[in-house]
């Protein structure tokens, strides 16, 4: 088994921003003697001040003793000069994003540092082995790839270069891993695992939104109280800001040579076109201000009386549905979203009251559901609908009839890709699962979520969106074609 560096090897940080600040902190909590280097000296005195502030809090909250975070701080230097790294045994570059910068630092780096220092870069979206293609000895870089803030983000994306040696990558996952993080291992493709599989969480949103499903508030509430999302779309790329986020779409884009399936959005252009960043300019899909009131998600209005509707399907989300709610027979029918809009499913199957619900991360607990009704739907059958599901201690929201809904569309989209990054060798279904949760705070990995909705479902819905769309956006992964062939009625990914 691959072991990780000494603690008492040196840790060379280079870059003192945000970045390169938290993986100073973390190496040296974890007992590493730290040298932190910036080209501006005033730049790291700042950090250590920030990270002696940092370890103080910790102290406060009691999360550290105070000896522990003195002899943290202890062990903290900065560098004066590059070739004070020369006896590190791991340096890790959190400098700008830029290929050249990147590549002329490692070319100083390669004459100063002994001959087994690893050299690792926390690109979040340069390929590794373009960074290294100019290196005389390529195999010892390896992407390491926090994420902001890093003393308090656990994942870490190991990534190897064409050329990087696998013992190198191994002794970084180790390393990762005694620092406390979760590292999980992947090629150098565009966007790597998070950037990559995050797409269609901010993607399909942002279609929901021009298809006028509902205003961002609304979907953002759908998707925190119904799929269970710490953040809603909007207000995450409000957080995030508009120019960064629309900038890494068009990255993964573009890398992909136009694949629709990362396609920007108009909308997100406008807004990057009028300067409306999010938070940090004050407007983006939302306004922000002392004097704001927030926007309020769309509810539907209290139904008086006893309702009856009809549950239908017997997948496994219906199932927890209707053992919370009990049997009910009316009028209205009601079913799992399936990648088809209500119009087209009460054609389809000559049951013009058809209501859709969209999906539930946990179905005994959801405070909120949101219901999608058929254009031929009667507001007796819709009015029961809504009943049914108050009288069971939901906030109904509706969403208009749109294919897919809002929180099935996205999940199923995040699964197929997660699926394609595995089917073409990025990373383990493990390893993207631990991505997703540990590096953006999914409440569920993808794959497991689609192990738990079931893959024919997920499937379904895929060819739904896709028959609808007529985009090949929305093709379906051939490990899921592949997984469904070999086991029609109970394929999964992860093995129970």
């Amino acid at each position: 088994m691959t072991q990780a560096l000494e603690k008492n090897s040196v840790v060379a940080v280079i870059g003192s921003g945000a970045m390169g600040a938290g993986i100073a902190q973390v190496a040296a909590v974890a007992g590493h003697t730290v040298r932190l280097y910036d080209t501006r000296p005033e730049a790291v005195e700042k950090a250590i001040a920030g990270i002696v502030k940092a370890l103080a809090r910790l102290v406060e909250k009691g999360r550290m003793g105070g000896a522990e975070a003195d002899l943290a701080r202890e062990r903290i230097h900065a560098m004066r000069a590059l070739d004070e790294a020369k006896d590190a045994a791991l340096v890790v570059e959190a400098v700008v994003e830029d290929l050249d910068v990147k590549r002329a630092l490692f070319a100083d780096l390669e004459g100063i540092v002994g001959p087994d220092c690893v050299l690792a870069t926390n690109t979040s979206s340069i390929s590794v082995t373009a960074i290294g293609a100019k290196m005389k000895r390529p195999g010892r870089l390896v992407g390491m790839h926090f994420f902001n803030p890093v003393p308090l983000m656990a994942l870490v994306e190991v990534i190897s270069g064409v050329a990087t040696d696998k013992a190198v990558a191994d002794t970084v996952v180790a390393t990762a891993a005694a620092w406390g993080k979760n590292p999980v291992h992947a090629k150098s493709t565009p966007g790597f695992i998070v950037n990559r599989v995050a797409r269609p969480y901010y993607a399909e949103a942002l279609r929901l939104l021009l298809e006028q499903a509902g205003d961002p508030a609304t979907i953002d509430a759908v998707m925190r109280d119904c799929g269970g999302f710490r953040m809603g779309p909007f207000e995450l790329m409000d957080l995030i800001g508009h120019d960064v986020n629309y900038s890494v779409t068009q990255s993964v884009f573009n890398a992909y040579y136009g694949d629709p399936r990362f396609a920007p959005s108009v909308v997100q252009q406008e807004l990057v076109n009028a300067g409306f960043l999010g938070r940090k300019t004050g407007r983006g899909f939302y306004r922000y201000g002392d004097d704001v009131v927030p926007p309020q998600a769309q509810a539907e209005s209290a139904q008086q009386g006893a309702a009856q509707a009809t549950l239908g399907g017997a997948d496994p989300v219906t199932a927890a549905l209707k053992a919370r709610m009990g049997s009910s027979e009316g009028a209205a029918t009601i079913f799992l979203t399936d990648g088809r809009s209500a119009t087209q499913r009460a054609l389809d199957e000559g049951r013009p009251d058809t209501i859709l619900f969209d999906l539930l991360l946990d179905p005994v607990k959801a405070t909120r559901i949101a219901l999608a009704r058929a254009d031929q739907c009667s507001a007796a059958a819709w009015n029961a609908a809504v009943g049914l599901f108050q009288q069971a201690g939901f906030t109904v929201t509706r969403l208009d009839d749109v294919p897919g809904m809002a929180v099935m569309r996205t999940v199923a989209m995040l699964a197929n890709e997660a699926l394609d990054a595995v089917n073409q060798g990025v990373c383990s279904a493990a390893a993207v699962d631990i991505a997703m949760q540990k590096g953006v705070n999914y409440p569920r990995g993808p794959l497991a979520w689609a192990d738990a909705i079931g893959l024919h479902h997920v499937f379904t819905v895929l060819a739904n969106l896709g028959a609808t769309y007529g985009e090949d956006r929305y093709r379906v992964s051939p490990l899921l074609r592949r997984k469904l062939a070999a086991n029609p009625t109970g394929a999964r990914i992860h093995a129970q």
